[in-house]
């Protein structure tokens, strides 16, 4: 089983928030507090993971009061969730790195540790959540949840040559190693677990969720 010191997990708060209106996302407030630092505190209280950063490009002093490492990209022009994950490979002193966006607050609180066992099983260098989602006609189908994505540090120079290439698709470049693909079916309600909030109302909707 691997160790979970040999893990850094990194909440991913680094985007436009640009259908919350502009505004950093990471920092409205959830359940008290702000959206990342609670996705933070879960984090930590899963138990899976040894080191914790954030990846923010916005009010990095108001991160930095979490009490971890904040760790922006190094270019400021919001290229998806994988300027993130080039940024964590940058950063991370640990063999693996695990991601989480901070818009996705109820995720599942076994995700570092089946995500690792996946990995250490298929001999894998990318484990991916997936879990069951209604479609247009309300069936619930299987989908990927890219963005929760633990991964080989040693991968940075092929994360780095896709982007410089122009990729920008999680599931593109996952397709190019070896992935394992972990299924986390919910009882009750299968999507709440990986609802994320793109919009006000919907961060609210969540919070209901998690009171």
């Amino acid at each position: 089983m691997m160790n979970v010191l040999a893990i850094t997990g990194m909440v991913l708060s680094g985007g436009r928030g640009s259908r919350m209106g502009g505004v950093d996302k990471g920092l409205q407030p959830f359940g008290g507090k702000p959206l990342a630092l609670f996705t933070l505190e879960r984090l930590r209280a899963s138990g899976g993971v040894g080191a914790l950063a954030v990846n923010a490009n916005r009010h990095l002093d108001v991160y930095a009061a979490f009490g971890v490492p904040v760790w922006p990209d190094a270019k400021t022009d919001y290229a998806g969730p994988l300027a993130g994950f080039l940024t964590g490979l940058n950063h991370c002193q640990t063999p693996y790195l695990l991601t989480v966006p901070c818009d996705t607050p109820l995720f599942p609180l076994d995700l570092a540790r089946r995500l690792a066992h996946a990995l250490a099983i298929e001999e894998a260098d990318i484990a991916l959540a997936s879990a069951r989602e209604p479609d247009a006609s309300g069936q619930p189908q299987m989908h990927v949840q890219p963005v929760f994505c633990l991964m080989r540090t040693s991968l940075l120079p092929s994360l780095a040559a896709f982007m410089a290439t122009g990729g920008r698709k999680v599931g593109d470049w996952a397709a190019q190693h070896r992935a394992a693909l972990v299924c986390f079916d919910q009882a009750g309600d299968p999507s709440n677990a990986f609802a994320n909030a793109n919009t006000l109302a919907e961060l609210h909707q969540l919070e209901h969720l998690s009171a």
